[in-house]
């Protein structure tokens, strides 16, 4: 039960993420317009947005490629959450320095802290789920 619901979660996740990454990278100024609270942190930026747009969609990638093929779950699903908890931080980063006010948390939390929390459950659990399948080492024999 637990299995195919982290699954399903990364999975969930990884479109997510590259529909994000798809609308970055297809119409960023729709992106830029739509997404609550993009328009207080800068100025419109295409190639920016692009070049964002590309992380998202292989972090989507990534997520999915996890999902379906065990051996690299770890691997996709850590690396990913590195970079979504390297995003979240800045995030919060900012209030801490003024460039964004408290309320930026709860609106960012999201798309933004969520996932970066959901990343790392999923990588936490697929590392003890290849612990508790993987087999024991032989004992050596005298």
């Amino acid at each position: 039960m637990l299995r195919h619901f982290c699954i399903g979660t990364a999975l969930l996740l990884g479109l997510g993420a590259a529909a994000n990454g798809l609308f970055m990278l297809v119409s960023p100024a729709a992106w830029y317009f739509t997404v609550p609270g993009v328009t207080t942190t800068g100025p419109f930026n295409q190639h920016f947005i692009r070049d964002i747009g590309l992380i998202f969609l292989l972090l989507g990638g990534a997520f999915i490629a996890g999902a379906v093929l065990p051996r690299h779950r770890i691997a996709a699903w850590g690396a990913s959450s590195l970079w979504l908890a390297g995003h979240a931080l800045f995030h919060f980063w900012e209030v801490a320095v003024g460039i964004c006010g408290p309320s930026a948390i709860p609106r960012d939390f999201p798309a933004v802290t969520l996932p970066a929390i959901l990343g790392a459950l999923l990588t936490f659990w697929a590392i003890a789920d290849a612990r508790s399948t993987s087999h024991p080492p032989l004992e050596s024999v005298t």
